[in-house]
């Protein structure tokens, strides 16, 4: 049934607007139009003076809700790993496996397929972390099953899961140019991350094509004076966006104020959360605020995005408006999606976030 939000701050992902009503139709937005210019025959949802924006979009996490996705993939660890996401303000997310065996790599990719077969909503695909990536830099991902990249490997991804792995971070040091362009060509898109790589190399990647960085500062060649390393390629490259995990302990937040200013809107949120797991190859050990690993090295978050955008506005590193952005039209832009997602405007997915002001916030998708 046709259906119209009223009585809430509109916040587009552009614009602020309000006494006016958002009209949904079959899970698109049909219109915006002033609350008294409502269609007939829509059913009305009254927000009660609440704020109104896009839903969020995380484009990696690892698990929740008691599920850890990353290691035992399935429909069921994808769901509560969806529903933590939703819960924290995220209607959209990219599950994420670390560098792994290739027999958990493929059960996540059927996961996926198997998810999206039963009609299941948020999911937008499987992000690979790993595993092509320097040792060097590998932090707390498994030195047994990192490797660099064969023809063999590629032609097992694209055989197995051309259709559901969207995004693979890799070290563009260690990759043959021309494997990546086959993975760039079959639609994948290519995040260079837990990489040694000089400021020329990445810079390099960056021009032959390579326009992402995933979880800026971790895992990756810093910026020094006389070795500018893949955060100092990122901040030069106009082209390039990046992700950054919001939650203080990943970055300080005084380094996320700095990187804003210089990136601007080419920078976006993500949570890397996980869920704690105590058995199998990945340990991720509970601490006040975090996870680490069996051997104490920081390895997941307990963010959920909403909270990272909140960190933002508190910490005075961008306004509330900016840091939904981050969360939401940002993302959605870098990955190709923002005539989709991210955004409130005639044509897209009907998926909110409600924010009243006081009381629990509310995902409509």
């Amino acid at each position: 049934m046709p259906t119209s939000y009223v009585n809430a701050t509109i916040f587009t992902g552009e614009e602020v607007l309000k006494n006016h009503a958002v009209s949904t139709d079959n899970g698109l937005i049909t219109s915006i139009t002033p609350t008294e210019e409502i269609p007939e025959g829509h059913e009305i949802v009254d927000l009660q003076g609440a704020y109104l924006t896009p839903a969020l979009i995380d484009l990696q996490i690892y698990g929740g809700n008691g599920e850890v996705f990353s290691m035992y993939p399935s429909v069921q660890s994808l769901t509560g790993t969806y529903e933590y996401s939703k819960a924290g303000g995220a209607a959209y997310i990219m599950p994420t496996v670390a560098t792994i065996s290739p027999g958990i790599m493929l059960q996540a990719m059927q996961a996926v397929r198997a998810y999206w077969q039963e009609g299941r909503k948020g999911v937008l695909g499987l992000h690979l972390e790993g595993p092509f990536i320097n040792p060097a830099k590998k932090g707390a991902h498994l030195p047994q099953y990192i490797k660099q990249p064969t023809q063999e490997d590629i032609d097992w991804i694209l055989e197995n899961g051309s259709d559901v792995v969207k995004i693979i971070t890799l070290a563009p040091e260690c990759c043959d140019p021309a494997l990546v362009r086959q993975l760039q060509d079959a639609g994948i898109i290519v995040y260079a991350g837990h990489s040694n790589a000089t400021y020329a190399q990445a810079y390099t990647s960056f021009e032959d094509g390579i326009r992402h960085a995933t979880h800026l500062f971790n895992a990756m060649s810093p910026l020094e004076s006389r070795a500018p390393g893949l955060v100092g390629a990122i901040y030069d490259h106009p082209g390039v966006y990046a992700s950054i995990v919001a939650d203080g302990i990943h970055v300080d937040f005084a380094a996320v104020r700095i990187s804003k200013k210089i990136m601007g809107r080419r920078l976006y949120l993500i949570t890397d959360a996980v869920e704690e797991n105590k058995e199998g190859d990945y340990i991720y050990l509970r601490e006040k605020d975090r996870f680490v690993s069996a051997t104490g090295v920081l390895s997941g978050s307990r963010l959920t995005m909403l909270q990272a955008v909140r960190n933002l506005a508190n910490n005075g590193i961008c306004s509330l408006r900016e840091a939904i952005r981050m969360a939401s039209l940002y993302p959605a832009e870098a990955i190709g999606m923002a005539d989709k997602i991210g955004r409130i405007a005639p044509g897209c997915e009907a998926s909110f976030l409600v924010i009243p002001e006081n009381g629990p916030t509310t995902v409509y998708c």
